[in-house]
């Protein structure tokens, strides 16, 4: 049985007082996103693609609705429930990375995977090389070109169990070879997970191919 993601009249609060565009999502009696599907979520910025996302991941409570992870409500959930559902459930690739400069790419993708023990170190050297990162894993991450930290973020975010992937804008600073080979990786990843994917861009993404279509 699939694994899904529901919202019910679901808008974040502040577009409440912004003139609003139609949408496949917002204030929608009910949307459902299931595993073992893709979607694309496209809109330009200000209409709350990085919103969705972080509400799905609990990291906004400033909305109107609700929202439900495989049948249960995200509303009351306390912190331990949060951290399961993040650490077996749902993985995220942030628009702003979240990655440490200071260190090494390696280091940044094995402080996570040292705690999840998902991956070995074989496997994420191959997801490098196969990403085009390999040569720079133990550069550290600040000299790195803001395309090349989104794979190292890429990998990071592989490096778990996951239900849902959750990938904010994860292509906006890659070339189309690049972009349409890092896509190819993580839907691979997803399809060995049976794990859906939601993927956020600023533009129609005539070279990505998705299960699914949706203007914000």
């Amino acid at each position: 049985m699939a694994w899904n993601i529901r919202i019910e009249g679901l808008i974040p609060l502040p577009l409440l007082e912004q003139q609003r565009h139609p949408s496949d999502i917002w204030e929608q009696e009910k949307v459902v996103f299931n595993s073992k599907e893709s979607y694309l979520i496209e809109a330009p910025s200000g209409r709350g693609k990085t919103s969705l996302l972080s509400i799905i991941y609990g990291l906004r409570k400033d909305f109107r609705g609700s929202v439900f992870l495989n049948g249960e409500s995200l509303e009351g959930l306390r912190s331990k429930a949060w951290s399961h559902i993040r650490k077996e459930e749902l993985s995220f690739i942030f628009q702003g990375l979240e990655l440490f400069d200071e260190i090494t790419a390696l280091e940044n993708i094995l402080l996570k995977n040292n705690i999840t023990r998902h991956k070995t170190e074989a496997e994420i050297r191959v997801l490098a090389d196969e990403l085009g990162i390999g040569e720079f894993l133990h550069k550290n991450t600040g000299i790195l070109s803001f395309g090349q930290k989104q794979r190292v973020a890429i990998i990071r975010a592989l490096c778990q169990p996951f239900k849902f992937l959750l990938a904010d804008e994860c292509f906006s600073h890659m070339d189309r070879e690049n972009s349409i080979n890092a896509h190819r990786v993580i839907l691979r990843e997803c399809r060995e997970k049976e794990a859906g994917l939601l993927l956020t861009s600023l533009n129609s993404m005539e070279n990505i191919r998705t299960d699914h279509t949706m203007i914000i």
